[in-house]
């Protein structure tokens, strides 16, 4: 499989936005308006563009998307920085052939490289758990919604990194907040 990764671009984005809403639009837990949570998040204080990354295949078509987002996990008046892994998209037709781990290993070591320290997802258990992610009560980290706990997940990428965040609440930007 001869996929490239790299940093998403202005020249990206109609297409990026295609491929989300073409990856979501028969998804059973989707509502599906992944495309516009992308579109506001570019335009929000939470967006790093480094980490929004799209996948090509050898003909230079976008076949997935990833993008981490500004986050902070507050308690009783402190707040932990970290990240929101929402969403992960790849192109319906080439789905289950690795793109999305590479998406995911690739933006998780960026992540790291530009010296954050946590993700947090809510997603399947089992995919998530294939990248370390484990189950946010594990450091008592709450949703500022209803979830099934086993689906709200986070991910230290350095070690020790969700101990002063333990008891706090997920503080999403404005973006996931949209209808």
């Amino acid at each position: 499989m001869d996929i490239t990764i790299r940093q998403e671009t202005l020249a990206d984005y109609n297409a990026t936005e295609t491929l989300v809403k073409r990856a979501f639009g028969d998804e059973t837990y989707s509502d599906p308006t992944e495309h516009v949570l992308v579109e506001n998040l570019r335009e929000s204080e939470a967006f790093i563009p480094e980490l929004s990354l799209v996948a090509l295949d050898s003909g230079k078509h976008i076949v997935g998307h990833i993008l981490l987002s500004r986050i902070t996990i507050e308690d009783n008046g402190s707040a932990v920085d970290s990240l929101a892994l929402a969403p992960v998209s790849v192109a319906p037709e080439r789905q289950n052939q690795g793109i999305g781990t590479q998406l995911m290993r690739d933006a998780l070591r960026r992540a790291r490289e530009l010296g954050f320290s946590s993700v947090v997802v809510l997603g399947h258990p089992e995919y998530y758990a294939k990248f370390g992610f484990e189950r946010a009560n594990h450091w008592d980290i709450q949703a500022p919604f209803e979830v099934p706990p086993e689906a709200f997940m986070v991910l230290e990428l350095t070690e020790h990194a969700l101990d002063k965040a333990q008891g706090g609440v997920v503080q999403y930007s404005w973006p996931f907040w949209e209808e």
